[in-house]
C-alpha cells in the first residue's frame, strides 16, 4: 500500500480524536504540554494499537464484537460527552472538573475514536499489507491531529467560555451517533 493511500486512511481514522481533542480543548483553562502530550500521545498511541490487534487477531476477535463495537463507542462517548453538557450549566468558571486528559476518562475517549481502526487493521491483514508501517503513520497522525484539536479547542474555549463545553459534549454525543448509524447502514 502507498504512503498516500495509507495517509488518507490515516486522516479518516484520526477525524473522531481530532472532534474529541476539539471538545476537550475547549473545556481547559489552558493546556499546558504536560496534559497535551498525554492526551495526544495515547490517542496516538491506540490509534497505532488498534491496527496491528485487528491485523494480528483477524477476523476472531472483529467478527466477535462486531456486532456490538459501535455501541461500545456510542456509550463512552455518551457518558462523556453528557459530562461535558452537564458540566457545562454549572456555575463557576470554565475549567471542567473532568480532566479530558487524566485517568479514565483518556482511556474511554482512546478507545471510542480507535475502535474503527480495529477493522482497518483486519481490512489490511486481508490485502496481505505489513501492519507496522501503516500503523505508524495511523498513529503519528492520530496524535498529530490531537493536538490540533487540543490547541483550537483550548483557542474557542477562550473566547467562548462554558459555551464550548457544551458544544463539545454534543459533538462527542454525535459522534457516538455518526458510528452507531454507519453501523446500522452498513457505510
Amino acid at each position: 500500500m502507498d504512503f498516500w493511500s495509507v495517509l488518507l486512511i490515516a486522516f479518516g481514522l484520526a477525524m473522531d480524536a481530532f472532534a474529541v481533542a476539539l471538545g476537550g480543548g475547549a473545556t481547559r483553562q489552558a493546556i499546558w504540554f504536560r496534559p497535551g502530550f498525554r492526551q495526544a500521545f495515547h490517542f496516538g498511541l491506540f490509534q497505532f494499537m488498534m491496527p496491528v490487534i485487528g491485523w494480528g487477531v483477524g477476523a476472531t476477535i472483529v467478527q466477535f464484537i462486531a456486532a456490538y463495537d459501535h455501541w461500545i463507542a456510542f456509550g463512552l462517548l455518551a457518558f462523556v460527552g453528557g459530562k461535558m453538557i452537564k458540566e457545562s450549566f454549572e456555575k463557576g468558571d470554565r475549567v471542567s472538573s473532568a480532566d479530558p486528559t487524566r485517568s479514565w476518562t483518556l482511556v474511554m475517549l482512546a478507545v471510542a475514536t480507535s475502535i474503527d481502526a480495529l477493522a482497518v487493521g483486519l481490512s489490511l491483514a486481508m490485502l496481505k499489507v505489513h501492519i507496522l508501517y501503516p500503523s505508524l503513520i495511523i498513529g503519528i497522525v492520530a496524535a498529530a491531529m490531537t493536538a490540533l484539536g487540543l490547541a483550537l479547542g483550548n483557542r474557542l474555549g477562550r473566547t467562548f467560555g462554558k459555551r464550548m463545553e457544551l458544544v463539545g459534549g454534543l459533538v462527542l454525543i454525535g459522534i457516538g451517533l455518526r458510528v452507531v448509524i454507519s453501523h446500522w447502514s452498513g457505510a
